[in-house]
């Protein structure tokens, strides 16, 4: 025990998890935190002081019972903390390594206002790990079948939970994912070593022992659509939970020669096909010097993939400043670890050819912050004629993406925003069709995982309350 500890100085003092070297991590595709040990985990779950008002839960979009869980942990009852969390959360494994929490439950921990907060991603990893590891998976009990079928459209984060509420209320779940992996996002999106993909299956796979079932290569809208599902194939409800999955880039001149990625395309390559295998099917061009333009979580993805597929410099594009970036702290932290190169303050103008249809430079252009914009960050101005080039043979561009209009082209009696979203009320989930649900990324636009396992969480609630009511009493307006 440390002096501090001894002093109590300790409560407010995190444990921190160990982690690879970063000048090694930096050339695999390793998970980069080790995870804690019991011991550590133990330590970390008994900071908490147990509010009687526990903020953090407020602060959790499908809010776990975080006090509970963090007792037992601290108890030696890993596998009944696991239980405790999948009471409301259906993927912590998950959770644990992607959510924003010092965003949201950490953000409200009480520790925080004299010290740091309770390591709580952390620690749900470690639960939900344990429980694995240990072959101690429980499967809640579930209800009888109510004879009700939904059919949920993408696997992603919204759908799986979406799918997961329903199944253990005694609902038929099938659903249907356009990809040959279930997981969306999870999947094609998040890099190996930041969610290991087996994490991702074995998630999946405890829900379709709850009796979810999941049918690959369907993409509804093409193969089948929505009004299909409702009537001939006889759902009751349809759960769209389908992603925003379609690029964005830059309309710039050289945006369509040899070495231009989207990062939707770069990171879809990389993790769902296994690019960076030596004998992967589906190549990916390893540039010497590769450019990523953007600052969110996306890129930071982008460019330490570029690293680990063999990149002698990997440089970030960003036309903000670091304060304005929208990417995680930790995952920024990272990328500087790693070696990644920060050019703030400067967007691309032009994309350089070789004359033989492949990049060889970026042009960029410096910018100014001036007044916020409707995002509430300063607004980027150029600095004319302060112009530069970038000697790169790989550009990634990372600016965000839209969902695919497929959906909402297949499906023309559902009210679609003017960004090409789903309309739907953020609070039940309801979209303007009957029966037809919709939350996550295809409502909101890109957002978080665990925003978008709040917003399946909310449909299913909406869908037993329309489902398993009389008619007269259902709220649809």
């Amino acid at each position: 025990m440390t002096e501090n500890q001894k002093n109590g100085d300790g409560k407010f003092q995190r444990t921190p998890m160990r982690e690879q070297d970063p000048a090694v991590r930096s050339r695999n595709f390793l998970e980069v935190p080790y995870g804690y040990s019991e011991e550590e985990a133990v330590r970390e779950a008994k900071r908490c002081i147990q509010c009687k008002k526990p903020l953090c839960v407020e602060g959790c979009p499908v809010n776990v019972k975080i006090p509970e869980f963090l007792k037992l942990i601290s108890e030696g009852r890993f596998a009944e903390a696991a239980a405790k969390i999948k009471e409301t959360n259906a993927l912590p494994a998950i959770c644990g390594r992607v959510c924003p929490q010092e965003d949201q439950c950490e953000k409200r921990c009480i520790l925080g206002k004299k010290g740091a907060p309770i390591c709580i991603g952390n620690l749900e990893r470690f639960a939900a790990d344990w429980e694995r590891q240990h072959g101690k998976i429980r499967i809640p009990e579930i209800k009888p079948p109510n004879g009700k079928r939904v059919a949920i459209v993408g696997s992603g984060p919204a759908g799986l939970t979406c799918a997961g509420e329903l199944v253990k209320e005694g609902f038929d779940v099938t659903v249907f994912e356009a990809l040959h992996e279930a997981g969306g996002v999870l999947t094609y999106g998040i890099p190996e070593f930041r969610l290991p993909k087996e994490i991702v299956k074995q998630e999946v796979s405890y829900l379709e022992k709850l009796g979810v079932k999941i049918e690959k290569n369907s993409v509804i809208g093409k193969t089948i659509n929505v009004d299909e599902l409702l009537g001939e194939e006889n759902f009751d409800a349809v759960f769209i939970g389908s992603g925003a999955g379609l690029p964005s880039f830059m309309n710039i001149k050289g945006e369509n020669l040899i070495g231009v990625y989207s990062a939707n395309e770069y990171l879809t390559r990389s993790n769902l096909m296994k690019a960076y295998l030596e004998d992967s099917p589906t190549p990916i061009m390893r540039g010497r010097n590769v450019v990523t333009v953007g600052g969110g979580n996306v890129a930071m993805d982008a460019a330490r993939t570029a690293l680990r597929l063999g990149a002698e410099k990997s440089i970030i594009v960003y036309r903000r400043s670091e304060q304005e970036m929208p990417a995680r702290e930790a995952e920024i932290h990272h990328a500087k670890q790693e070696g990644i190169i920060f050019n703030y303050l400067c967007n691309p103008v032009e994309i350089l050819d070789d004359s033989n249809g492949f990049v060889q430079a970026v042009r960029c252009i410096r910018m100014e912050l001036g007044e916020p914009d409707s995002s509430g960050r300063r607004r980027p101005i150029p600095v004319q004629g302060s112009e530069f080039d970038i000697p790169c043979d790989v550009v990634i561009i990372a600016i965000g993406n839209s969902p695919n209009p497929l959906i909402s082209m297949s499906t023309p009696d559902i009210k679609i925003s003017k960004r090409g979203t789903i309309e739907a009320d953020e609070k039940d989930g309801r979209t303007s069709k009957k029966f037809v649900y919709a939350g996550g990324d295809i409502v909101t636009g890109a957002a978080t995982v665990i925003l978008a396992m709040g917003a399946g969480k909310v449909a299913a609630r909406s869908i037993m309350e329309d489902l398993l009511v009389p008619v007269d009493q259902q709220k649809f307006s």
